[in-house]
Formats: C-alpha cells, sequence, structure tokens
C-alpha cells in the first residue's frame, strides 16, 4: 500500500477533528501546520461552557440564514478561529503555518489567517464566500482546493 503524501496525511487528520464539532449544520476540521508539525487544532462549535445547539437549538436554522451569509449570527465559532484561539492560549507561534481544513475559510476566518500569518490553506471543499478568496489572493495566501483522496 503507498503511503499517503503530507497533505493527504493531514487532510485525513483535518476530517478526524470534525468529528468532535457540535454544529448541526456543517462539522468542519482545521489544523495549523509547520515544518511537518501540527502545531494547533479547531473544530467548530460553541465556546467552552456555553450550552451546546443540539440543546437550543440551531439560531441559523431558526432564522433561516443561508450558508456563507451572516457570520455573527451563530453561537459558535469555526474551526479556524478556534485553532488560532488554541495557538495562542498555548502561546505557539503560527507565523509562516499551513491551514489545513475541512472547507474554505470564511471571510472573517480569512482576515483572522491573515493576520495571523498563516502563508498557505489547503482545504477539502468550497464554501460560499467570494469575499474570503478576493482577501486571501490579495494577501498572497495560496488557498489551494485538495483533490487528493475522495470522501
Amino acid at each position: 500500500m503507498k503511503r499517503p503524501g503530507w497533505n493527504q496525511y493531514f487532510m485525513q487528520i483535518s476530517k478526524l477533528v470534525a468529528t468532535r464539532s457540535t454544529c448541526m449544520r456543517r462539522q468542519v476540521g482545521a489544523l495549523l501546520v509547520k515544518e511537518k508539525n501540527i502545531l494547533a487544532t479547531g473544530y467548530n462549535g460553541v465556546p467552552s461552557g456555553i450550552t451546546h445547539c443540539d440543546v437550543t437549538g440551531c439560531l441559523r436554522e431558526q432564522l433561516k440564514v443561508p450558508s456563507g451569509e451572516r457570520h455573527e449570527l451563530c453561537r459558535g465559532l469555526h474551526a479556524e478561529q478556534n485553532a488560532i484561539i488554541q495557538a495562542a492560549r498555548h502561546g505557539v507561534n503560527i507565523d509562516g503555518a499551513t491551514l489545513y481544513c475541512t472547507d474554505s475559510p470564511c471571510s472573517i476566518c480569512s482576515k483572522m489567517l491573515i493576520n495571523a500569518g498563516v502563508q498557505n490553506i489547503v482545504y477539502g471543499r468550497g464554501y460560499p464566500d467570494d469575499l474570503a478568496c478576493e482577501m486571501l489572493s490579495e494577501a498572497g495566501i495560496d488557498a489551494i482546493l485538495f483533490e487528493g483522496e475522495s470522501e
């Protein structure tokens, strides 16, 4: 059996991390990696100590908010945000890191990733946010759709 390449390996781990998600709409996992070392992980869900959406109900579903719009109308944090926060809490420098994520980042996460110094993004499926793509491109960050192993 052929050994998977690093991109495939890290994308598999991001899918595993996504299984921890408490989001009722979309399970997303993220890894921040530098020099083949995982620096931090994150998955989408509510902040620590906050009641999960499976108890309160999904605010976005209740308000009929389409995917990719009105990101502030959600009780949860995105996987990329949680990965950045985890790195910050543990004093891990993510400048120059690569983000591996099950989904492409939204515009809010893209702004955070740009300012955090993330250099590359490898993602598994698209997200309907043209502004995110424009900003990442303008910042010189390569965002690459991973077309390796199919789901």
